[in-house]
């Protein structure tokens, strides 16, 4: 792949059926994410949500016309840190049969840049304990594996 033939930009809700797709081709994620159309309106409430809010952005990630990743980034800002921002990555998905190919690592340098360009101090994100490649991946880019995270479904 020719990164300079790589789209990143915001997702529309056109992308939906793409990303899902993205989303539910994923084994590792356990997410419950589906292509059935009878989940399309959960996907959609969440787009619309993501959308109006001035902190959250998806993004998509376009190879000759086609959806071929996605990620999705908010700020926040904190006390701590004398009141600095974080920008978190979520959701970074490739299309399986396109990994290893340097998407991945573009929508992330997308996401440092812009981080950056907006004064905030830290990047960082999550990732499923259970991915060794792409704590390797996230590792060559330059992330730390600093704190451990915990979570509490539910639902």
């Amino acid at each position: 792949m020719n990164s300079a033939d790589l789209i990143i930009r915001e997702a529309c809700e056109s992308d939906l059926p793409a990303l899902i797709a993205l989303f539910a081709a994923d084994a590792v994620g356990g997410h419950g994410d589906t292509i059935d159309p009878s989940a399309y309106d959960d996907y959609l409430r969440a787009f619309r949500t993501i959308e109006a809010s001035f902190d959250q952005t998806l993004f998509a990630a376009e190879l000759t016309g086609e959806v071929v990743g996605t990620f999705q980034t908010m700020i926040t800002t904190s006390l701590n840190g004398r009141g600095s921002s974080a920008m978190i990555i979520e959701a970074v998905q490739t299309r399986n049969d396109l990994r290893g190919q340097g998407i991945g690592a573009a929508m992330i340098e997308f996401c440092i840049t812009e981080a950056k360009s907006r004064g905030v101090r830290l990047v960082q994100l999550t990732s499923n304990a259970v991915r060794k490649d792409a704590h390797r991946f996230y590792e060559r880019l330059g992330f730390k594996p600093t704190h451990l995270g915990f979570k509490m479904a539910l639902k």
